[in-house]
């Protein structure tokens, strides 16, 4: 049985990515290897974070609790938490669940692509203006299934410019599903939308973060 530093676990509906809109509970893990200069939980990083230490057991009878079926693990970084293959292969097992784990984009996602088929990894590519590109593993976008999804969060043209060449170099369209977003107050979406018009870029998803909208954009627990 494995333990877990868990900074906050809710339901509400899920911000952004192929589920955006839809209901969603969400487990927070404590700690991450990068440091975007953008990062909206920052928090959840801190060596002196508070954290609840639950198994696979509980976080997964907690998720049942809910009667929520799509399920997003965040941080952090939760594929650097020691034993997650533990708390995946619970929740694939359960074939109610939609499983959906949010990754940096450093994490090598072969070594989990084993433990079942239900579950879907989202992927941000860090861009220049994030300052942690250079810690991006380019081999996780060779093998990209079409229930995965890319993520780009841009902060400017040069990050815009970039985010395509990429898009195109691992023919990124063909795979999976892609979307693109702003980080918040750095560009204005309709950049984003012209910058699409310009470039052709179909089968690309521009997306707005759903729960900074809804709710203040420093609320924790939505």
């Amino acid at each position: 049985m494995a333990t877990y530093s868990v900074v906050e676990k809710f339901v509400s509906i899920n911000g952004e990515g192929t589920k955006a809109g839809q209901l969603a509970v969400f487990v927070r893990f404590a700690g991450c290897n990068l440091d975007c200069n953008y990062c909206d939980t920052k928090w959840a990083n801190k060596v002196d974070v508070p954290f609840d230490t639950l198994t696979e057991f509980e976080i997964y009878d907690y998720i049942k609790s809910t009667g929520v079926t799509n399920v997003t693990l965040t941080g952090g970084e939760p594929l650097l938490r020691e034993n997650i293959e533990n708390l995946l292969r619970i929740l694939s097992s359960d074939k109610s669940l939609y499983v959906e784990i949010e990754t940096n984009g450093s994490v090598e996602l072969n070594q989990f692509r084993d433990i079942s088929e239900n579950l879907s990894f989202t992927v941000d590519y860090k861009l220049p203006g994030s300052g942690m590109e250079r810690m991006m593993n380019l081999e996780n976008y060779e093998d990209l299934r079409k229930e995965d999804t890319v993520k780009f969060v841009v902060s400017h043209r040069a990050d815009l410019d970039k985010a395509r060449q990429i898009i195109e170099e691992y023919s990124l369209t063909e795979k999976c599903n892609v979307y693109i977003s702003p980080v918040f107050g750095r560009i204005e979406p309709v950049e984003i939308v012209d910058y699409m018009v310009e470039y052709k870029m179909n089968k690309v998803n521009m997306q707005l973060q759903l729960h900074k909208f809804i709710w203040d954009p420093e609320m924790k627990g939505v």
